[in-house]
């Protein structure tokens, strides 16, 4: 532990590197902007959109910058026709400097058009936001990677490392019937994804009050998901004799205890040392807590002033939140069944046997039964090593992009493809150089969106960090 906290206080890393081979001021943004509109606008999403489109839309552009059949694989899993991705292969002229991988997923959670209040499948730019589903996650990301390629292509840059790039589909749900991408790559055909090492989504970043970040987040590592199932069932009868023993009412006993569910602190030394950097960044009584609580996790007044901020909260404990509900079977009928989905986010260190064990603690009495649900399930991540190789020159030319910007390391309390690429031992880093409010986002929620500043600055910074590792260094 020593070892890792000794690199993950030294963030500032010495590196020495020459200046990439092709650098230039950010050119007229028409091009990435239409690209960009592309993706947002064609729908992912599992029950009615198609990735296979999407990636055949992106091999179109690949194509017209001069990609050629040898460098673009096209793949579409037998009997998933609308599951499809692509994989861009840019052979280096040093076969002996290992190759990077650009990871994107294409796929998008589901948007309903009557709970929006913009069509969520339209790229609307407002005040000074983009809007639409995918905005954010991960059609940025996969715009930007997409549009770096293609203009290091045109401009007739010779990479001495190989590129690739994955734009895969399924990354968004656990439900068995869908297809993951990455996952089915690496099962089927790793050898399009080798690489010495990967940037994937999961870098965060917080906005500050001059529209320009306060932090910029380096992933490192990442919650665990698990789902399970919290049951009530009832012999019912008839609607018009009700009784108080009702399975929706004991659910809904169940689901308030849940709610007030509060998982104990557990820091591990990314998050302490998140915490400690990031109490720099708050000079009030915000940042007090996070040195207090990084200090002494048994601190309870400071860890109710972090836990207050729902994306702080996230980082301290294990999360367990109802998501999805089931129940009854007729409108005259008592209910049978009654059935909540719970999503959980597992802190390293816990095990899903514990906190299945917690779940009943916290509906015990109620008559209530707890499950594992039968869906896929990710495998824990392992946190990539800080090479100053790598985190070095994320953070000189970051300093040139953001100066005065920090780069903290953070454990994201998602989930990613990076636990398929930890598979095949392909260290996977959320790369940093797009940024948020966490409150006013609309990940996974409604009206979905990204600040233009932090699109277009991302895109830049993104374009040179990648154009660095290209070149050899």
């Amino acid at each position: 532990m020593k070892r890792i906290k000794g690199l993950l206080n030294c963030l500032i890393l010495p590196a020495i590197f020459a200046a990439p081979a092709f650098s230039q001021p950010p050119e007229d943004r028409g091009a990435f902007l239409s690209l960009y509109r592309e993706l947002v606008e064609t729908n992912t999403t599992y029950s009615s959109g198609d990735c296979t489109r999407a990636a055949r839309q992106l091999e179109a552009r690949f194509r017209a910058a001069g990609f050629t059949d040898s460098e673009l694989t096209q793949y579409v899993p037998p009997d998933r026709p609308r599951d499809g991705g692509l994989v861009v292969t840019w052979n280096g002229r040093n076969p002996s400097i290992p190759a990077m991988l650009l990871l994107a997923h294409i796929d998008v959670v589901e948007a309903k058009r009557e709970d929006w209040v913009r069509d969520p499948f339209k790229l609307i730019e407002e005040e000074g936001y983009f809007y639409g589903r995918g905005t954010t996650d991960d059609k940025a990301q996969a715009a930007i990677f997409t549009d770096t390629l293609i203009r290091l292509r045109e401009a007739k840059f010779q990479p001495k490392r190989t590129l690739k790039l994955a734009l895969t589909c399924g990354e968004e749900t656990s439900n068995p019937d869908v297809l993951n991408g990455a996952g089915w790559l690496v099962d089927n055909r790793p050898d399009l994804l080798k690489a010495a090492f990967a940037l994937n989504e999961g870098g965060s970043g917080r906005g500050g009050p001059t529209g320009m970040p306060s932090y910029l987040g380096l992933g490192v590592g990442e919650k665990s998901p698990r789902n399970f199932a919290i049951e009530a069932t009832n012999p019912g009868g008839h609607s018009s004799t009700p009784v108080r023993d009702n399975a929706i009412y004991q659910l809904a006993e169940g689901l308030v205890r849940l709610r007030d569910l509060q998982f104990p602190v557990r820091l591990n030394p990314v998050t302490r040392v998140y915490f400690e950097k990031m109490s720099a960044l708050h000079p009030d009584a915000l940042g007090a807590a996070m040195k207090a609580i990084a200090a002494d996790p048994n601190n309870k007044s400071a860890e109710a002033i972090v836990s207050a901020d729902r994306a702080y909260n996230a980082m301290l404990r294990t999360t367990c939140v109802a998501t999805l509900l089931t129940a009854g079977h007729a409108i005259n009928a008592l209910p049978q069944r009654a059935t909540a989905s719970v999503n959980c986010r597992i802190i390293p260190g816990e095990t899903p046997e514990e906190v299945r064990a917690t779940l009943e603690r916290t509906v015990a009495g109620l008559g209530l039964k707890v499950t594992r649900m039968a869906m896929k399930e990710r495998t824990l991540v392992t946190p990539p090593p800080l090479d100053p190789k790598i985190v070095g020159p994320m953070e000189k030319i970051a300093a040139k992009h953001f100066p005065g910007v920090p780069i903290i390391p953070d454990m994201s309390t998602g989930a990613s493809d990076a636990t398929h690429l930890g598979r095949i031992g392909i260290p996977t880093y959320g790369v940093p150089g797009l940024w948020n409010e966490p409150e006013t986002a609309g990940t996974h929620g409604l009206n979905e969106r990204i600040s233009v500043n932090a699109l277009y600055r991302g895109r830049d910074y993104l374009f040179e960090l990648i154009e660095y590792f290209a070149a050899g260094s």
